[in-house]
Order: structure tokens, then sequence, then C-alpha cells
């Protein structure tokens, strides 16, 4: 997996949830049983509640993300929102180690790097560079628009469901939001059979060379059944934390404007054809 697709920063910010009531009394005065509390209700039936989680985020047409981690031996920082229409689109603004930020769109396999004001001048006033992953996706086997769409945080959710094994680890609190923890390692091989098979020969690839023999996804929870946290642990490849807010929030992401960007590709063109007629 490449750094811009496993990378991608997923960061979620309260909503604030209600608590269950405990137990009601009738109007004879007895008391009926005790009901129990949606974290108790996610703890105790963890099939059931993943799917109402799966069902809760489906309904959510947008999420901000915040991630952090490492991700092929880089640090990785990335904040932003997704679109999670169809396409999926994103713009997050990346920052490196030196604290410069740097505002990436993807929309699709199409990636638009916003290029730094100093710089523009000899990029012929362009304020976008234009990556279109698509050709690139084809010569390594990959299917980088795919890949996008996983970061939808419904698709964590979906991992969990179809792995065995998975286990609640208990109550916490994350940025301020009761959620149950739910954690699950992964074989390579099972890992591998849950990709689209379009991804799978790549991602195998790459995984087998950096060393990976599992992943271990991590999931947090709330009491609205939508997720808080993900986080994924990839052995020598990295691992990211992803938390998610403000979910169903109106979000506008845009393609630049063909009059402000440049094509990576076509200057690449241009670029081998100086060097040819040298």
């Amino acid at each position: 997996m490449s750094v811009g697709k496993k990378s991608v920063a997923v960061a979620v910010s309260a909503l604030t949830a209600l608590a269950v009531s405990a137990c009601a009394t009738t109007s004879g005065g007895s008391e009926s049983p005790k009901q129990p509390s949606v974290l108790e209700l996610l703890a105790s039936d963890l099939k059931g509640s993943l799917q109402k989680t799966v069902e809760a985020t489906d309904k959510s047409d947008s999420v901000t993300v915040t991630m952090s981690g490492t991700a092929g031996g880089e640090k990785v920082s990335m904040k932003g929102v997704l679109d999670l229409g169809d396409p999926v689109k994103a713009e997050m603004t990346a920052t490196d180690a030196k604290g410069a930020a740097t505002v990436v769109r993807m929309v699709g396999a199409v990636i638009y790097v916003e290029i730094p004001a100093k710089d523009r001048a000899g990029m012929n006033g362009k304020r976008w560079m234009k990556m279109d992953l698509s050709a690139a996706g084809e010569q390594a086997g990959m299917d980088f628009g795919k890949q996008l769409e996983d970061i939808d945080p419904t698709k964590q959710v979906k991992t969990l469901l179809a792995a065995e094994g998975t286990k609640v680890l208990g109550q916490e609190t994350v940025n301020g939001a009761a959620t149950v923890h739910y954690t699950v390692t992964t074989p390579m091989a099972t890992y591998l059979a849950q990709l689209d098979a379009k991804l799978r020969a790549g991602v195998e690839q790459q995984m087998t060379k950096m060393g990976v023999k599992d992943i271990t996804t991590d999931l947090w929870v709330d009491e609205q059944y939508r997720p808080r946290r993900a986080a994924l642990k990839m052995g020598p490849l990295g691992d990211l934390v992803m938390d998610y807010t403000d979910y169903g929030k109106a979000v506008t992401i845009e393609t630049p404007p063909t009059a402000e960007t440049l094509d990576f590709a076509e200057m690449l063109k241009g670029l081998q054809g100086l060097t040819g007629s040298n």
C-alpha cells in the first residue's frame, strides 16, 4: 500500500450521546427489568452492534478525519474532510516534520496537490498539480480509486464483522465520548482475501516485500453506533490512528478548475521531449 492510499487520516469530532435509561417504573408501581445501556449492548452483542454501526455510518454522507502515525517509514499527520459519495472525495491538509502544510484534494483516483504560492511562477502560475493514479495503479495491479473508498469508516467496521476472533476490550473514552473498544488480528492471507480482487496482487506484493505477517485493526464505537476512532497496525509497513468527527456535516469538495491545474503526466512528457532533443 502506498502512503497516499493507506494513509488517509480519519478524525471524528464528538456528537453528544444520550445515555439510555437504566430502568423504568410501571403505573402499578412495580419495577420493570433493567434495560441494558447502549454501551452494554455494544460489549455483549458484538455482531449485532457492529451491524448497527455499519447501518448508522452508511447514512452519513461526510465525516471529518484526523490521522497520525507512520506509513512506509514516514511520519503521517493529516486532517480534513471526506465526502463519502460516489466517487469518494477528500480534502486533507498534510503537515510535515517541519510544520509545513500541504493541501491535497482527492477525487476518485485523481490527486490534486496545491502548489506553494512561492513556487507558482515556475509552474506557469498554476495553483494545483494534478496526478492521475489510474495508470500507475494499472501497472502496479492496484485500483487507487477503490482504495480511496476504503477511507470510509464503514469499511473498518466491515473488516471486524468479516473477521474471526474479534474481541471486546471494554469501555474507553475517546475525545470525550464514551465508547466500546474492539480489536482483531488478522493473518495476512485472511486480510488479503477480504480485499477487492483488483487490489489483492499489488497489496500482497508490497506487504510481502515489507515483511508484514498480520494486520491488527482496532475500532472504538460510541453510543450512537458511530466509529470514533480506528487504528491499524501493519508491522514494518506502519501504524495509523484515525479519529472521526462531524458526521453528516455539509462539505463541498470540487475538482480544481482546469485553468489553475498543471498535469504532472503532461509535464513529464514535456521534460522527456526536451531531454530527447538534446
